[in-house]
């Protein structure tokens, strides 16, 4: 690889040829603002916040998209420049809603936080005409509000670019220019498949969650409700940073103590319904390949991906497990097993779901989703939410004692707990099948071929049983689109395919804790968060989901074995064409 030296402010630093500054001044120990750019996705050097001089150069140059060359010498802190980013970031107030008290992202917004940092007093000072734009709130799971808009156009690159979407987009021109969908059509109105990956790359308020803790609050305060929380694999990997710990901590005893705290009656672990996943999931592939049913046999656990399987390939609709998601598997339990065995009224039990997806405020409302005659799962919330709680609780997370979930839907396998990470699910049901099938115990249970959050495309053949079993795993609508693609014109062929929403699967949802573009650029989340997963997996004795005793204990119980009647009754679901409206 060819190298260059460079010099920012007087430090000498060798970097790749083709390095842009923002990436050497990176290396130097320098941080040059941004608030358009996102490494591979939004590289257009628009909002002009990442300006710097380059000696020879004529005028200021943006650091985010221009190479380097040897010998460059940079200078990212002059005058001129701090001038010029104090007035860039003036002039974008000027039309920007500065109700920043009132806004989900106060604290935690690139913009507020540059403001701070150039010193920004008088608001006012370039104050002209502005458009008092509606806010769009005909999504189930978010919200948008142009009010609070920067044009940098990170969304519309994270639909378009990362999921191949493209519902959303900059439309009119000038001082009229808006993110909206075409014709302006209302969000609700469009293919939009509820991913949220909108979400986490904005760097302002303008695009956010629908807020559903109020509706967990009054559950809470309302005796004749018994409340139990539910939370998702991933969640112990990423709710820490929402208290400033290290990207990667795990927090599960913390997460556990800080629920209680907050007054749910029980406190369980999805994990257990991603184990009964499993079962249920694996029994029913191999029902399929032992009895010539429609492969590839595709998971259903991100309804972010089963909105877009509905919506773009409905085709594929028969390849869809049956099985509902870990979610909604729990919901369902919580309302009949678990109803019955602590004596209550299925009305009377209030599921909230933690979860990393805002795609699951979406889920919780589909058609088929109800076993016990009720919602199988009442309100969903995302990490962002279930922290927001903590702190408006007064909860001190960091000094929290670990504590442990509570029994009969607490206990989870390793299996479980890396359904938060890409190629999870996959790994999950091989070591269950692979199991059934050969009537022999793993000798190691890790099939590391689907492991892995830097591809968004994982292939892998096993030979189990004599018999050969090719997988793939998928994470990312764009790549989900490629792969499916090969699929329908018969250029690849495979047995069974997990494919999430979300690039990296669960730890990179769109209900997980923002991070801002300096950290996201630099820093490699994903592999980070799944990491702690696999460590956890890694360090567990139980690590296959036919091995949980709970699980065991509810099929013995209650439901007869994976694949019945009755499971199939609470535990399966269907899905529906949406054909895309133009």
């Amino acid at each position: 690889m060819d190298m260059v030296k460079v010099k920012i402010n007087g430090i000498e630093v060798e970097v790749p040829a083709g390095s842009t500054i923002l990436e050497a001044a990176h290396k130097a120990g320098i941080e040059i603002p941004t608030l358009c750019y996102l490494k591979d996705i939004n590289e257009i050097g628009a909002c002009r916040i990442c300006v710097v001089e380059v000696k020879g150069a004529r005028g200021l140059v943006t650091a985010c998209v221009y190479p380097v060359a040897d010998g460059m010498e940079v200078f990212t802190n002059t005058e001129k420049v701090q001038k010029a980013r104090k007035m860039n970031l003036e002039l974008v107030l000027s039309t920007h809603n500065q109700d920043c008290l009132g806004c989900v992202r106060s604290g935690n917004c690139e913009l507020q936080k540059l403001s701070k940092d150039y010193g920004i007093k008088d608001t006012k000072k370039w104050a002209g005409e502005t458009i008092d734009w509606a806010v769009d709130n005909s999504a189930a799971h978010m919200y948008r509000d142009n009010t609070k808009c920067i044009l940098c156009r990170r969304c519309v690159a994270a639909c378009g670019v990362t999921q191949g979407i493209g519902v959303i987009g900059a439309n009119e021109r000038g001082f009229e220019t808006h993110i909206a969908s075409a014709f302006e059509q209302p969000l609700d109105a469009t293919a939009c498949v509820s991913c949220g990956q909108c979400i986490v790359v904005c760097p302002t308020g303008a695009i956010a969650e629908k807020d559903d803790t109020d509706k967990v609050w009054a559950a809470l305060a309302d005796p004749t409700k018994h409340v139990v929380v539910q939370t998702a694999p991933s969640i112990r990997a990423t709710l820490g940073e929402c208290f400033n710990m290290p990207v990667g901590t795990n927090v599960q005893g913390k997460m556990v103590a800080a629920a209680r705290r907050l007054g749910f009656d029980k406190v369980f672990d999805t994990d257990f319904a991603a184990d009964l996943t499993i079962m249920e999931e694996a029994t029913e592939f191999l029902h399929r390949v032992e009895e010539g049913g429609t492969l590839p046999l595709i998971t259903s656990c991100s309804p972010g991906w089963v909105k877009y399987c509905e919506t773009y390939f409905p085709e594929f609709i028969p390849n869809l497990s049956s099985c509902k998601s870990p979610q909604q598997m729990f919901g369902a339990v919580a309302k009949t097993y678990y109803a019955q065995k602590m004596g209550l009224d299925p009305k009377d039990i209030v599921v909230v779901a933690v979860m990393p997806c805002v795609a699951k405020k979406f889920e919780v409302g589909r058609e088929d989703q109800s076993a016990a005659g009720v919602p199988d799962v009442d309100v969903a919330i995302t990490t962002r939410e279930f922290a927001r709680m903590i702190e408006k609780a007064g909860i001190k997370f960091d000094i929290l004692p670990d504590e442990e979930f509570d029994s009969v839907m607490g206990e989870a396998s390793g299996a479980g707990h890396i359904f938060g990470a890409s190629g999870g699910v996959m790994e999950a049901a091989l070591r269950t099948a692979a199991e059934v099938l050969t009537g022999k115990e793993l000798e190691k249970p890790d099939f590391m071929e689907v492991r892995g959050t830097d591809k968004g495309i994982k292939e892998a053949v096993y030979t189990l049983a004599g018999k050969t079993i090719r997988v793939c795993a998928v994470s990312g609508l764009a790549n989900a689109k490629e792969v499916l693609t090969k699929v329908r014109n018969g250029e690849a062929q495979y047995d069974f395919m997990e494919i999430m929403a979300c690039p990296g699967g669960c730890i990179n949802g769109g209900g997980q804790p923002t991070q801002p573009a300096s950290v996201r650029n630099f820093v490699d989340l994903k592999a980070l968060r799944a990491n702690a997963l696999y460590t956890q997996d890694e360090r567990m004795t139980l690590r296959k989901s036919h091995d949980n005793e709970e699980v065991k204990a509810l099929y013995a119980e209650y439901l007869g074995e994976p694949g019945s009647h009755k499971a199939h009754e609470i535990l399966h679901t269907s899905y529906v064409a949406r054909p895309i409206k133009y």
